[in-house]
């Protein structure tokens, strides 16, 4: 019997602001000291009245516009109780009945909801004992849940990774999973290809990787398959990744809303959110930047590759200045190419190799793409020029002369180089006069060589085969 996978995905990112989401303690992911940022309110101290964060409020609205989404006029927050030793209240705040956004879409996927709720602590087991870090209790934390619409792990990944994208591009989270900031959870169930009912769900928490999104997926597909195939029955559960066994493990069986008793906060306002100024919907989308889908509409437009549309997507800094550079309506197709081309391999290379980010002058830039379009300078002689660009700024045009980095196209400049190449290479010239006319380009690179990749390696082939067959 055939089976189809079913995966809803629920993933949770921390928000970007600079306190926690109902008090006023720092929210820093960055902070190394433990039990720093942290006050009475986030602790659940007797006494203490939580507030809520405007700003999260409003990057949750921002990410439901994007994604078109209905965004609720009436909100509020719940307690869902359960006992951790990193949820110092003995219950997080969350929301349930009454989310900020309900549906959406996203890259092809529709939303069930998104919601606001805040982070737990961290848990940190070494030496036989377990230690509780609170620095990330509280944090604002955004859950975006999807619709049981996904049926492959390569899917479930291309989303997760589309969301990071979003949410970056909106300015409202890192969205880095390494660091804890975003999570994925996969709900996943496998049923008879066909049927009209889905099978029994079984959750898998906290992949902090992509790839480990991905391979648990599969894995899990591949078990519960397996399970059906023998005559199993599967329970509805929470598991867990095991990276070194590189399998899903059984953690609990799955708890059911009823399980954690959720009630409205009594020490927080029911929010309506159309009597806010900053949440009207006018303002929330005026916000809103150029958003992925449309980067990607206009830059194939433009004639821009896939690869190079991928790179320029992850990286805002480098898109400002490919289109800062490009933003004239009478560049050429070669130009936007080779900009394209040199921000996304040349300038990316630079920054790995000086371990810096770029901070180009964009109309110095501008200047060095046009030189190269222009054959004023050759390949090698344009990432010459970039190098010393990218480490010391200056002009293009005025670097590449102090630097003896300009083009000779001259035929009068190139025919002495053509005698040397051909007077220190008779063996290759026997090849090529033999008929091995491949040759060509090991003289043509010798050439390059020897005028520091200054010459016009077209017209360095033209001379050579010129004279070659004099």
């Amino acid at each position: 019997m055939k089976y189809t996978p079913t995966i809803g995905l629920e993933i949770h990112a921390e928000l970007a602001t600079n306190t926690k989401m109902f008090c006023d303690s720092a929210n820093d992911p960055d902070e190394t000291q433990p039990n720093t940022n942290v006050c009475p309110v986030c602790m659940g101290h007797p006494g203490t009245l939580p507030v809520i964060n405007k700003e999260a409020v409003r990057q949750v609205l921002r990410v439901g516009t994007a994604v078109g989404g209905e965004v609720a006029d009436y909100t509020e927050f719940d307690r869902k109780n359960y006992y951790y030793p990193d949820l110092p209240k003995g219950y997080q705040v969350s929301q349930y009945e009454y989310p900020l956004i309900a549906g959406g879409q996203l890259g092809g996927v529709a939303l069930t909801r998104i919601h606001l709720e805040e982070d737990t602590g961290t848990n940190i087991h070494k030496d036989g004992k377990s230690l509780v870090n609170y620095n990330r209790a509280g944090i604002p934390l955004m859950e975006l849940v999807t619709e049981p619409v996904i049926h492959t792990a390569e899917d479930a990944k291309s989303f997760a990774k589309e969301l990071q994208l979003l949410l970056r591009t909106l300015g409202a989270s890192e969205a880095n999973l390494e660091k804890g900031e975003m999570r994925i959870e996969a709900n996943i169930s496998i049923a008879p290809e066909g049927s009209e009912q889905l099978g029994t769900k079984v959750e898998v928490k906290n992949l902090n990787s992509f790839q480990v999104a991905h391979d648990a997926i599969e894995y899990e597909i591949s078990r519960q398959t397996k399970a059906l195939e023998n005559g199993e029955d599967l329970v509805q559960e929470t598991r867990g990744w095991d990276d070194k066994g590189m399998k899903t493990v059984s953690q609990r069986v799955k708890e059911t809303s009823d399980d954690y008793r959720y009630f409205p906060d009594p020490d927080l306002p029911k929010l309506m959110i159309s009597e806010v100024p900053e949440f009207s919907q006018s303002e929330i989308k005026d916000s809103l930047p150029e958003l992925p889908d449309a980067i990607r509409s206009r830059l194939q437009k433009l004639g821009v590759s896939f690869d190079d549309i991928d790179t320029l997507l992850q990286r805002s800094d480098l898109r400002s200045l490919f289109d800062a550079i490009t933003e004239k309506s009478e560049t050429s197709d070669s130009y936007i190419r080779l900009a394209a081309n040199y921000i996304t391999s040349d300038v990316i290379g630079l920054e790995r190799e000086h371990e810096k980010k770029q901070d180009l002058d964009p109309v110095h830039f501008s200047g060095l793409i046009k030189m190269i379009e222009d054959d004023d300078l050759s390949s090698r002689g344009g990432k010459n020029t970039l190098a010393i660009m990218f480490r010391e700024g200056g002009e293009p045009d005025i670097i590449a002369d102090e630097n003896n980095l300009l083009q000779k196209s001259s035929k009068d400049d190139l025919l002495p180089i053509v005698e040397e190449i051909i007077a220190e290479n008779e063996s290759v010239v026997q090849e090529y006069q033999s008929g091995e006319e491949s040759v060509i380009q090991f003289m043509i690179g010798q050439g390059m060589k020897k005028t520091g990749g200054s010459a016009n390696p077209q017209v360095l082939k033209e001379l050579l085969k010129k004279r070659l067959s004099s």
